[in-house]
């Protein structure tokens, strides 16, 4: 699946943030729930909207991105 299909940046919905095409569901919001340890099952039900596929292409998007980027190790030992 390629999540261009699914996701996309329009300046006029939530700032321009990444979203499910046709909804106000961010990319972000969609990764916090995951992150908080909810199931694509209980995304689905709070969000009818929102199919497994798009959650997929969320992760996708959200890899790719992860991929393009680059990071410095911060020593949080240090204060």
């Amino acid at each position: 699946m390629d999540w261009r299909d699914r996701i996309v940046c329009n300046p006029d919905i939530l700032v321009g943030k990444p979203t499910v095409k046709g909804t106000r569901l961010s990319v972000e919001l969609i990764l916090g729930w995951l992150a908080q340890g909810w199931t694509h099952e209980m995304l689905i039900e709070a969000y009818p909207q929102l199919s497994r596929d798009d959650i997929l292409a969320a992760l996708a998007f959200a890899a790719e991105k992860m991929r393009e980027e680059s990071y410095t190790l911060l020593d949080r030992t240090a204060a």
